[in-house]
C-alpha cells in the first residue's frame, strides 16, 4: 500500500528533482511574496534562504533568528504555494544533534520538505557580524546530520537532507578536504552536498565526480550559467541570498533617490499593481 500522506508525496517529488546533468534550479525566496512570485515563474521547488529570511525578520545571518520565529516564515511559504518547499535551516538552530531532532520535526510540522544543514560554526566573534568560527569538526556535524536523519525517519518523511560545506566559503579547505566531509555526510544520512563559492569549472568537474551524491552550487552574478553547470552534471543549483540583495538594493537606491534628488527613475521597470495584487492575492 502506497503512503498517501501529502508530505510524505511532496518529499518524494521533491527528491526526484536532484538529477545530475538536469539540475533543480532554485530562485531562493524570503517571505510569502517572493516565494509566490517564484512560484509564478514556474519552479518546481520554492526553497528558502536564511539570509534573506533573517533580514526580513530584522536579524543578521549567520545563526542569530531563533527557530520558532525561522519555521513561523517557512511555515507562512509553505502554506502560500503549492510546490514543495525546502528551509534553509542553518546550522540547525540547536546547540547540540538532539536540538537538531527537534528542529527537523518543527520542520515537517511547518510542512518543509528539504533542509539545508550547514557545518559552519559561528562563534558570536570576529569582524562580521555573527562572526566567523571554524568549521564544526566532521564528527559532530555528521552526528547533527544523522539526528536530523533520525527525525525525519522517524516521522515517515523522506526529508530531502542537503548537507552545505563551507570549506570552499570560508576558505577552510579545498576539494579534498570538501570531498572527505561529503563523504562522512552522506555516510551519516544526508541526501545531497551543498559547496557555497564552487563555481570555477574544474573545481565542480572535481566534486561532481567525488561527491556520491547530487551536488548543489550557490550561483550570482559572474557564475556560469544554468547551461554550463548541468554539462558539468551539477543536480541543484541555488540563487541564495542574491535575489533579496538584488530586491534591497531597489529599495535603498529608490529612497536615496526620493530623498536626494526627488525623482522617480529608479522605480521603472516595477511590476505592474494589478498583476502584482493578483500573483499575491492567489495564494492557496
Amino acid at each position: 500500500m502506497t503512503n498517501q500522506n501529502p508530505t510524505h508525496e511532496a518529499a518524494l517529488a521533491f527528491r526526484a528533482l536532484h538529477t545530475p546533468g538536469r539540475p533543480l534550479v532554485l530562485p531562493n525566496a524570503w517571505d510569502t511574496a517572493s516565494a509566490l512570485l517564484v512560484e509564478e515563474a514556474g519552479v518546481a521547488a520554492v526553497a528558502t534562504t536564511s539570509a534573506g529570511l533573517a533580514w526580513d525578520l530584522g536579524t543578521a545571518d549567520g545563526d542569530r533568528l531563533d527557530r520558532d520565529r525561522a519555521l513561523g516564515a517557512v511555515a507562512r511559504i509553505a502554506a502560500a504555494v503549492r510546490v514543495p518547499v525546502s528551509a534553509d535551516i542553518e546550522s540547525g538552530y540547536a546547540k547540540d544533534a538532539a536540538g537538531v531532532g527537534d528542529t527537523i520535526r518543527a520542520v515537517l510540522a511547518a510542512g518543509a520538505v528539504g533542509v539545508n544543514l550547514e557545518d559552519a560554526l559561528y562563534d558570536g566573534e570576529g569582524d562580521d557580524v555573527g562572526g566567523r568560527g571554524p568549521l564544526r569538526p566532521v564528527a559532530e556535524q555528521a552526528e547533527r546530520i544523522a539526528a536530523a536523519r533520525a527525525a525525519a525517519d522517524a516521522a515517515g518523511v523522506p526529508l530531502f537532507i542537503n548537507a552545505r560545506i563551507d570549506t570552499v566559503l570560508r576558505g577552510a579547505g579545498g576539494v579534498e578536504e570538501t570531498l572527505e566531509r561529503a563523504a562522512a555526510y552522506l555516510a551519516a544520512g544526508a541526501d545531497g552536498i551543498f559547496v557555497p563559492g564552487a563555481v570555477d569549472p574544474e573545481t565542480v568537474k572535481s566534486l561532481v565526480a567525488g561527491v556520491e551524491g547530487p551536488l548543489n552550487v550557490l550561483v550570482g552574478p559572474g557564475a556560469p550559467s544554468v547551461a554550463e553547470l548541468a554539462a558539468l552534471g551539477v543536480a541543484r543549483i541555488s540563487a541564495g541570498s542574491s535575489i533579496a540583495q538584488a530586491a534591497h538594493a531597489v529599495v535603498r537606491r529608490a529612497a536615496r533617490e526620493l530623498l536626494s534628488a526627488g525623482t522617480y527613475d529608479s522605480l521603472t521597470g516595477g511590476l505592474d499593481y494589478a498583476e502584482l495584487n493578483t500573483v499575491l492575492g492567489g495564494g492557496r
